[in-house]
């Protein structure tokens, strides 16, 4: 019997990446667009994977199923990890990815290709309306271009080299994006792990 799962975001982009990477278990995943009288979740959490298990919990609680959510984000070496949980409102606008990406890329113009180091990390939690959960996370590391680099994915996919690899995120297909990526690692480790709270 396939079970019913609830993603913990509204982000387009994100629910179709996760079903695609779950698309192989029992589960039927929904965004929260399929409740739209919840509230978003505030993430004030102190990591990826506060904010992961936050996220889950509420919607865990609100909707009384089992959620799963995630936090990712990049972390550029030069920046001291930054933007990191700040990743989708680092230009101060939440979810405006063409300026975050502009503003990364200011911040480290100056920088030789040798200190141009960074990583994707994705923290996910599953947690269940009984407050059982499983949190896993992965990251991909990689380096960053000076101007971006194809019209897949979405965030800072276009800046984004992985170890490697010649081509941005951007630039791979999304099958080819999925078996590398922080959230594909994230989100097949956490899906082994799910009948646990089922």
């Amino acid at each position: 019997m396939t079970a019913r799962v609830v993603l913990a975001t509204r982000n387009v982009g994100k629910i179709a990446e996760v079903r695609r990477i779950l698309a192989s278990y029992d589960v039927e995943l929904v965004g929260l667009d399929a409740y739209p009288e919840l509230a978003d979740v505030v993430e004030d959490g102190e990591s990826f994977t506060d904010n992961a298990r936050l996220k889950a919990r509420v919607v865990a609680q609100q909707t009384g199923l089992v959620a799963v959510a995630d936090d990712s984000g990049l972390t550029v070496d030069s920046l001291n990890g930054m933007p990191g949980i700040l990743s989708a409102r680092w230009s101060g606008r939440h979810g405006d990815d063409a300026a975050n990406l502009a503003l990364v890329l200011a911040q480290i113009a100056d920088l030789p290709d040798s200190r141009r180091g960074a990583a994707f990390v994705c923290a996910a939690a599953a947690v269940a309306p009984d407050d059982r959960e499983v949190v896993v996370e992965e990251a991909v590391v990689g380096t960053l271009l000076r101007e971006p680099r194809g019209s897949n994915g979405f965030g800072y996919d276009p800046i984004f080299v992985p170890a490697g690899e010649t081509r941005t995120t951007a630039e791979m297909s999304a099958a080819e994006k999925d078996a590398i990526s922080h959230r594909g690692k994230a989100f097949r480790a956490l899906a082994s792990r799910l009948a646990e709270l089922l």
